[in-house]
């Protein structure tokens, strides 16, 4: 049988991007159960409330919803359970460092599999004003009005 190759999301988080200024991105990866993999591969996953913290000098992902497998037993998950994530020391004292500077917090972003495994794009974010959401909403607006007008000239 052939090795799964390349990138499929699962699910991404693009509240995320609305809410907060995105200043930095980490790859990690996922310790799961068997089930949670199974479920992971039918595309189901919600980051929207997630967040990631360090404890002990170890990440951790809290709050991300991977729903029960319906064809699992007793064996099953939890669907809201805490998941370990898996990151270099070097990036662990890096996020603590940032984290800890205030304002910072670790947000998912999205879950895929990358070659077969089951990896999570975290980004070290910092919240958005209210000002800033309007604002950024204004520019995405006029960029489609521009592209738009751009298209129907050249028709």
């Amino acid at each position: 049988m052939p090795r799964e190759t390349g990138r499929k999301v699962i699910a991404q988080n693009k509240r995320a991007w609305h809410d907060y200024h995105i200043e930095d991105t980490y790859e990690a990866g996922l310790v799961l159960q068997g089930t949670e993999v199974k479920s992971l591969r039918l595309g189901r996953a919600s980051l929207v409330d997630g967040y990631a913290v360090i404890k002990d000098g170890e990440a951790w992902l809290i709050n991300v919803h991977i729903p029960e497998y319906t064809m699992g037993t007793w064996t099953n998950h939890a669907a809201r359970r805490t998941r370990k994530l898996l990151l270099h020391r070097k990036e662990i004292d890096k996020l603590v460092s940032k984290t800890k500077e205030g304002g910072l917090t670790l947000v998912p972003l999205a879950i895929y599999f990358k070659d077969g495994k089951a990896k999570i794009e975290i980004g070290l974010a910092k919240g958005k004003k209210d000002w800033d959401k309007r604002q950024t909403l204004a520019e995405n607006q006029a960029k489609r009005e521009m592209a738009r007008a751009l298209r129907h000239r050249n028709r």
